[in-house]
């Protein structure tokens, strides 16, 4: 039967069961791990997050808290996630992967998108198009969540193309600036993937739902008790949320716990968003030159934090 001709609860069933078999939901071991496909999005929300607390989990996913502790608890007993304090949050504990669990992580999710690859390998790119189109129109219309927490996680393979593609298509569409801002973008990102040092440098990247929405890197600068603040970007969809201050006290944050001394970092005038953000943070304007590197006379300015 065309599945026009079903009714929608009919029709909604019908997918549900092709689906789930598609992706092998049904099966005892997902993906041939040990794991069923609950346990295996818990796994892969902790893995993904730079430390995520259990009601972050459930309100992401929207597991039962018992389910939920249950599940927690066989990924504690296999050794593969531990809790640790909140670096925020004293009172609370967060969840990350293990050195075991960092092992066990990338193979699942490795399995996880060559599955999805082999769905969609044979279509075309206008095919792939309609797909993924057709996909968005279903989480719209079945309510996807826009208030589904954002998490900050650590990067990932992919991450850095995004930001430097993101950096280009926002500063020219918004400042009209030219393709140097995406040039200095892409030499940051190469840097920090070169020669970071993961205890005292890090990238965050807002996500939500899989979706990327900001990132914000700190970094050791010149001097040793010196970080940089770098690359902060928040998606206009994500905007108005409170995203890029939540970012930026992540960064002071974690400045603190790796023993800086000081945040420095280099901004615009025409910022004034984040401006205001580093400003209610407690960074202080320092210094303020002009230059047209991005097409047009621009006002940089160097702001400092001393922590």
């Amino acid at each position: 039967m065309p599945i026009e001709a079903l009714d929608p609860v009919a029709a909604v069933r019908r997918f549900n069961r092709f689906y789930t078999r598609a992706i092998g939901v049904l099966e005892k071991g997902y993906l041939g791990t040990p794991y069923t496909v609950a346990e295996g999005r818990v796994l892969y929300e902790i893995a993904t997050a730079d430390g995520v607390t259990a009601k972050e989990i459930g309100e992401i996913t929207g597991l039962d808290a018992g389910y939920l502790s249950r599940i927690v608890g066989r990924l504690e007993r296999d050794g593969v996630v531990a809790r640790e304090p909140s670096v925020r949050d004293g009172r609370s504990t967060v969840l990350r992967l293990t050195a075991r669990g960092a092992e066990v992580f990338p193979p699942f999710d490795h399995r996880s998108a060559a599955l999805v690859e082999g769905l969609i390998g044979a279509l075309s790119g206008a095919e792939r198009s309609r797909l993924t189109s057709a996909m968005a129109e279903i989480e719209q219309l079945l309510g996807a969540r826009p208030s589904a927490s954002v998490l900050l996680r650590r990067h990932r393979p992919g991450d850095m193309g995004w930001i430097t593609e993101r950096h280009g298509i926002l500063y020219a569409r918004e400042y009209g600036w030219n393709g140097h801002i995406e040039a200095v973008t892409a030499r940051i990102c190469a840097d920090f993937l070169d020669g970071h040092d993961p205890e005292r440098e890090r990238c965050w990247i807002a996500e939500r739902e899989g979706e990327r929405l900001g990132c914000v890197f700190l970094v050791q600068d010149d001097a040793a008790h010196v970080a940089r603040l770098r690359l902060l970007m928040v998606e206009p969809a994500a905007r108005g949320v409170k995203l890029g201050k939540r970012l930026v006290a992540e960064c002071v944050d974690f400045a603190r716990a790796a023993g800086y001394r000081e945040v420095v970092l280099w901004t615009h005038a025409v910022l004034t968003t984040a401006r205001a953000i580093y400003a209610a943070e407690g960074f202080r304007l320092e210094d303020a030159w002009t230059h047209d590197d991005f097409g047009a006379p621009e006002v940089s300015e160097t702001w400092r934090l001393s922590l």
